[in-house]
């Protein structure tokens, strides 16, 4: 569900789709339901159960990662509310450096799940290389949309625009690291704080 929302918002972004940013907006609130669904499931299990060990780490992992997930739904949204504001304001930058932010926190995303499914930890650790694609990428937008708004103060609010996008995508990346840091904790029983370095 997340990851169609962050795939919408995209769409809705590049098309100027003002009907699928509202409906991005109205489906955050079944993303939102399944989390509490989850927090239940996963409270009532520890409660019921007694788990421990591999089984209690991995309950605990799940608590955090759906707030995570929650929350990328809720950058997705966001993105959907900048389209809307936007309505058709001309671009000051090319859509080029977003979209592929985009592409890389889906693939993030999607990396640490199947990296939980599988117990996979270098798995879990190789999210976070790409964790610094998508700071670079934030990073070049950032500096050439203050050197757009620098030479032209007409472009503020379609710069700031696009600077809120990125960053949403930006923390979405980040909260997908956060899901593999706490595969490595399900695996090992250790929470790191991701060090790609030894990798």
């Amino acid at each position: 569900m997340v990851d169609r929302q962050i795939d919408r918002a995209m769409e809705a972004l590049i098309n100027r789709d003002l009907p699928l940013a509202e409906a991005i907006i109205r489906d955050d609130g079944e993303v939102n339901r399944t989390r509490f669904h989850l927090d239940n499931v996963c409270l009532s299990l520890l409660a019921q159960q007694a788990p421990l060990a591999s089984d209690l780490r991995f309950i605990v992992a799940v608590l955090s990662m759906v707030s995570d997930l929650e929350r990328m739904g809720d950058h997705a949204e966001g993105i959907a509310r900048i389209v809307l504001l936007m309505q058709d304001e001309p671009l000051v930058k090319p859509l080029v450096d977003i979209p592929e932010m985009a592409t890389h926190a889906r693939g993030m995303m999607r990396d640490a799940l199947d990296a939980l499914v599988d117990r996979d930890i270098e798995a879990a650790y190789a999210v976070g290389h790409l964790d610094d694609a998508v700071d670079a990428l934030y990073e070049r937008v950032y500096r050439d949309l203050i050197e757009i708004m620098t030479q032209d103060p007409s472009t503020v609010e379609p710069c700031t625009h696009l600077l809120w996008t990125a960053h949403n995508l930006e923390r979405i990346a980040d909260r997908a690291t956060n899901i593999a840091e706490r595969v490595v904790f399900t695996v090992t029983g250790m929470l790191p704080q991701m060090d790609v370095s030894r990798y």
